[in-house]
């Protein structure tokens, strides 16, 4: 079995072919450049005008075609809903024309599935994080439950707002890390609120900080306490659920510092500390392709006229059947 996942929740395009072996036989990725934020008409229209040269460009990469594609995944949701439209009427137009199964997935649920796939962690607690989302997710009595989630923002959007105040450009993680490596350590509000969090103070403390300190200083400062939020209720979460793996997941991931001090935590407490492959990290195609697979091989089916696009779609309310 090969199934065609179709990732679009926000600025990326992402087309991924993944057969029922778990190999990835191609995953490429196209987004609309941002100077600012993500305009969500915007990043729609560029996903509708890029879609059918991106899904010919990954069939041609690995020598197949639609008859040689056995099922078709897309991202349902969460997401901005101009883009997920756009990928649900792809799929929804190739299985048809086709007459493929249509699998329509979770997105959280698919940055913890390739985790688990692409690393040594069988049961993990997951940390989630990216421009749209910051999670701790652990499995239990068949979901994905949040052990700890942000109440406002995200982390990415933490630091690319953050960086687009500073005029550090878009996306803002990879330069704010690197000036965070020359600064010193100056008070921001620390926002922790039981198992949840909290990041909106801290991105108007963060942008007041730029009138009176060095950005280098606020880089750094920004990356400790935000950071540092999350390893507390990630770690206060492997207590609770007495999971011995902690993985992140999610495009904020990359970054080296956040590694290290979830390393550093799972580490003291005896845990494995596993990372998703950095080309796998963001956003793609390939989670989708290999959720779809995992679905289907176990029983989801999906008609046509159901593969309406869920919004606020929670991790926790996706029935686990492979687990």
């Amino acid at each position: 079995m090969k199934c065609l996942g179709i990732e679009a929740t926000a600025e990326k395009l992402g087309i991924g072919i993944v057969n029922i072996k778990s190999e990835i036989l191609t995953n490429i990725t196209k987004y609309k450049p941002l100077t600012t934020g993500i305009h969500p008409r915007e990043a729609a229209q560029h996903h509708a005008e890029n879609i059918k040269d991106l899904i010919k460009e990954a069939l041609q990469k690995v020598e197949l075609s639609f008859k040689d594609i056995d099922l078709i995944s897309f991202s349902q949701g969460p997401g901005l809903g101009p883009s997920l439209r756009v990928a649900a009427v792809a799929a929804r137009t190739l299985a048809l024309k086709y007459s493929l199964p249509l699998v329509g997935v979770n997105h959280c649920v698919a940055h913890i599935e390739i985790g688990r796939l692409k690393t040594e962690a069988r049961d993990p607690l997951t940390v989630y994080v990216s421009g749209g989302n910051t999670q701790i997710t652990a499995f239990v009595s068949g979901r994905y439950r949040v052990f700890g989630e942000t109440l406002d923002i995200a982390l990415g959007n933490l630091i690319d707002q953050f960086a687009r105040t500073a005029n550090l450009g878009n996306p803002g993680g990879p330069v704010v890390e690197k000036l965070a490596k020359e600064g010193n350590y100056i008070e921001l509000p620390y926002t922790v609120k039981g198992m949840d969090l909290s990041y909106s103070g801290l991105l108007t403390a963060a942008k007041r900080a730029l009138n009176n300190y060095s950005v280098e200083d606020v880089c750094y400062s920004l990356q400790e306490v935000s950071f540092s939020m999350l390893v507390e209720v990630a770690e206060r979460a492997l207590a609770h659920t007495g999971k011995e793996e902690l993985l992140i997941a999610g495009g904020v991931g990359v970054n080296r510092r956040l590694q290290e001090m979830l390393n550093s935590m799972a580490d003291e407490r005896g845990s494995g500390f596993f990372t998703t492959p950095e080309n796998l990290l963001g956003d793609n195609g390939a989670m989708i392709a290999w959720l779809g697979i995992l679905e289907y091989t176990h029983g989801k089916r999906m008609k046509p006229e159901d593969s309406f696009v869920r919004q606020r779609w929670r991790t926790d309310e996706v029935e686990v059947l492979w687990r």
